[in-house]
């Protein structure tokens, strides 16, 4: 019989920073050759094409992490699905493979619908916008074109088959995930660098990009469907579809709300900034927050490899160990940023001048703007998602308020203000600083450390 969720230990946190350690390398071993290859220009359009991807994403409406959850709550034993809250666990903790699969059922409808809109959307706006966007690039348009098409497959499949991140995810696989992304990145960088090498630009990236995700996925539907697992599913008749959704979709959707503020609060700038500045400070833009996003991956391994932990502790009424999770993760922020930010703002220059980049990073003072506002950000996801761990979401107003406030600074600062890169980098900390940065963590801590006592 298929075991609940995965015990997770030290040997899932190793690999979970191996992982992030390939990936970074990975990453950062290809952004020379893109820097070194390819003018500022089409790095400003790479940087637009990830600021996509990263809309993209958000468009499931936060229902990844939420079947994610259910799927942990399910294989711990819980026999029903809430609204709000989730329902203790009795008895022995089976597991309730028709409850399983109607969440699979509902799962494999609701992507499948989300593909195809995300594909409509791409293939009519979004290929207006990006026509918009080459009318003021000098590059290979035709290269550029192609790029985007592929793009567009890569978001639709990978919608399409989001649910299978959600599988292993909420069943604790985390070491098995990473060494799936330890792989697909090095799928990624040997065919990017090799195809970047023959003269291709951004198709190189891209192709390189669709061929990672299509392994991907194939390896996690291997390694949730085992032999035991089909074989239970197989023997049960799935539970309506319909109802189960009713019970995830209120907290979902304000996930995805949540998403859409978080969206518009650190990825915006990429769009505005393309508007009123020029593609190579886009870049320069672009590129430091691309190296700030690997700090904040890097800072997030705990979390993400804790997520089905943290929900089984929620369903066990578990204190203690929500404690231990929570300290590990602000321990992780604090090093994570201190050690690297300071080694960034020592040698990050220097490291762009070895790679003769055209592409540089913020200045030094923007850049330690941008460290300190990105650990408040972090710092205060990391209690949102304990807050998450409870089937609870009372963040989805406050992040839009933020995600609106961020444009309305943009729009003053980059436009009425004349502000530059420093309107770019101080819209979101300030939208951020008023509320979110300080409420969720206090709130967190009190339950955790005071209301239980």
């Amino acid at each position: 019989m298929t075991k609940g969720v995965e015990h997770i230990g030290q040997k899932d946190i190793i690999w979970s920073y191996t992982s992030v350690i390939f990936t970074v390398g990975a990453g950062l071993l290809l952004l020379p050759f893109i820097l070194n290859k390819m003018s500022a220009e089409t790095v400003g359009v790479w940087n637009i094409f990830q600021a996509i991807t990263a809309l993209v994403a958000i468009l499931d409406m936060g229902f990844r992490p939420t079947f994610a959850r259910n799927i942990s709550y399910i294989l711990s034993g819980v026999k029903e699905l809430q609204v709000e809250g989730v329902k203790q666990v009795e008895g022995n903790g089976t597991i309730d493979y028709s409850l399983l699969k109607g969440l699979l059922v509902a799962m494999k409808h609701f992507y499948r619908w989300v593909a195809l809109g995300v594909f409509i959307i791409l293939a009519t706006a979004g290929t207006a916008y990006f026509a918009y966007i080459l009318k003021k690039y000098s590059g290979d348009r035709v290269d550029a074109m192609i790029a985007w098409l592929i793009l567009i497959a890569i978001n639709c499949y990978n919608l399409y088959t989001f649910y299978y991140d959600a599988l292993v995810t909420g069943k604790g696989y985390i070491t098995r995930m990473q060494q799936i992304t330890i792989i697909g990145q090095f799928i990624y960088l040997s065919i990017a660098i090799g195809l970047i090498y023959l003269g291709l630009g951004l198709s190189a990236i891209v192709s390189a990009q669709l061929l990672q995700t299509i392994v991907r996925r194939v390896l996690m539907y291997h390694v949730f469907f085992t032999k035991d697992m089909r074989s239970s599913l197989s023997q049960v008749e799935a539970q309506e579809p319909r109802q189960l959704m009713r019970a995830i979709y209120p907290n979902a959707l304000k996930i995805g709300l949540t998403q859409v503020g978080g969206f518009a609060v650190n990825k915006s700038a990429v769009f505005f900034g393309s508007a009123f500045l020029t593609l190579p400070e886009v870049a320069c833009y672009g590129v430091t927050l691309q190296v700030m996003e690997v700090l904040c991956h890097l800072a997030h391994v705990p979390v993400q490899s804790y997520t089905p932990k943290m929900a089984q502790a929620r369903a066990e009424r578990d204190t203690m160990s929500l404690r231990r999770y929570y300290i590990l993760n602000v321990v992780s922020l604090i090093t994570v940023f201190g050690i690297g930010g300071l080694l960034w703002v020592l040698a990050g220059d220097w490291a762009l001048t070895i790679i003769h980049s055209e592409t540089q990073f913020v200045p030094m003072g923007m850049l330690i703007a941008m460290l300190c506002i990105h650990f408040l950000e972090d710092n205060h996801s990391t209690s949102a998602n304990f807050i998450m761990a409870d089937n609870k979401i009372p963040f989805w107003i406050p992040s839009l308020l933020s995600g609106g406030g961020t444009i309305l600074l943009l729009w003053l600062f980059l436009g009425p203000c004349h502000m530059g890169l420093w309107g770019m980098i101080l819209a979101p900390g300030i939208a951020q600083l008023v509320y979110q940065n300080w409420k969720w963590p206090s709130v967190v801590i009190k339950e955790l450390w005071f209301q239980s006592q």
